[in-house]
């Protein structure tokens, strides 16, 4: 039986008292390296904390192609350019992070930990359509080179060590949701939407449970790559050109992957544009097609929620996803008389949530205290996550 405890607070064991730690993500879209530098408070558990600054750090052309092509399900052309890609990850993380720290104007000395969780280029956990006897996670960027050009100590591979003990690895960020945004008043979930979709369900009696819906900006990034030559559609401008294919949602809808009950997680490696390319009939507007991917995003994230926690009166969008009106129009469209916002009326920059949910985990980790939670990710129990990498 999973051990559904809560996670403990933070402590202030062989902590600075100025209390910083870094986080550093890119994610399913590996459209940037987001950046967070975070201030908690001393002692005191993650809803006291504050984005010190928060950037977002472009990607090399050539090795964000293939980082996606990876991610997507491609195989390395050798073990050498994987070894190699792993360094240069890791080379653009800790780049990442000294700029955040110089334009913060602070001694990195005083930073206590960076929290780095790498590029997916494989997800293959329990339960996955894939092996199924040897579930695995794999996020390159080498922390020990981290830590090497940062002089921090840096945290990493955090999602492991849940997927050994029999979960998923994600999503990591419920936890950390529930601090910050939970309320004893209603009923609520945190949506992130990155490349992939994941709530965090926080009823305001309860269990908290979390768990990954499906594409959220991933198909359609990939397709306005194709068709527009640009990383992604601003503000859904190309979907609203276009109108949804009945017949096409329906294909895609069919996808056995959505029936699935938590725990469950995604990635590029089950949506990309060879899946959707599938289930084309040839013939179809670029633009219908994008329509009917944001259409495929709403729906499937709307339908999840009813699903699992249908009292819910208020999402809190976080991520990417949030600067495309389009898509939360048409989420807001399929819950009627559920609010729908940013977390930015909450305080927290939609852009930098994820990445200071990392710095949370580094601090979690080098106090020796848990960051998963066994009822979002089906593992056996609480665990410390990650390997620490000590400053140099």
């Amino acid at each position: 039986m999973a051990d559904n405890s809560s996670i403990p607070a933070g402590t202030d064991a062989g902590e600075p008292a100025s209390g910083l730690y870094l986080g550093l993500i890119s994610g399913t879209s590996a459209d940037g390296i987001d950046a967070a530098l975070v201030r908690f408070e001393h002692g005191a558990a993650p809803t006291r904390c504050a984005l010190v600054l928060g950037r977002t750090y472009p990607w090399q052309d050539a090795l964000r192609e293939r980082l996606v092509a990876l991610g997507q399900g491609g195989d390395a052309r050798s073990l050498e350019e994987l070894g190699t890609l792993d360094i240069q990850v890791a080379q653009a993380f800790a780049q990442a992070a000294l700029a955040l720290i110089d334009e913060a104007g602070v001694d990195p000395r005083a930073v206590a930990a960076i929290g780095s969780h790498g590029q997916t280029v494989r997800h293959r956990p329990a339960g996955a359509r894939f092996d199924g006897e040897h579930p695995f996670t794999w996020q390159i960027g080498d922390g020990a080179v981290i830590a090497e050009r940062t002089g921090i100590a840096t945290a990493a591979d955090f999602r492991r060590r849940d997927v050994a003990a029999g979960g998923h690895g994600a999503p990591l960020m419920p936890a950390f949701h529930a601090a910050l945004l939970h309320s004893p008043d209603e009923d609520r979930a945190a949506l992130n939407l990155g490349g992939i979709a994941n709530f965090t369900l926080l009823p305001a009696r309860g269990e908290v449970r979390g768990f990954d819906t499906g594409p959220a900006n991933c198909l359609m990034d990939a397709w306005a790559l194709r068709h527009l030559g640009q990383a992604y559609d601003a503000d859904g401008a190309f979907a609203a050109r276009g109108e949804v294919d009945p017949s096409l949602l329906a294909r895609l809808l069919d996808e056995p992957w959505f029936a699935l009950p938590p725990p469950k997680s995604t990635g590029r490696e089950q949506f990309h544009l060879d899946w959707v390319d599938a289930r084309l009939s040839g013939g179809e507007r670029p633009q219908d097609v994008q329509a009917t991917l944001l259409e495929l995003s709403a729906i499937s994230i709307a339908e999840a929620l009813r699903a699992h926690q249908p009292a819910t009166t208020r999402v809190l969008a976080c991520g990417g996803g949030v600067r495309n009106t389009a898509l939360l129009a048409r989420l807001a469209a399929r819950l009627p008389g559920v609010t729908v916002e940013s977390t930015e009326r909450y305080g927290l920059d939609p852009d930098f949530v994820e990445a200071m949910g990392f710095a949370w985990l580094a601090r979690q980790t080098l106090a020796g205290l848990p960051g998963n939670l066994p009822s979002v990710t089906g593992a056996r129990g609480l665990r410390v996550l990650g390997t620490v990498h000590p400053a140099g």
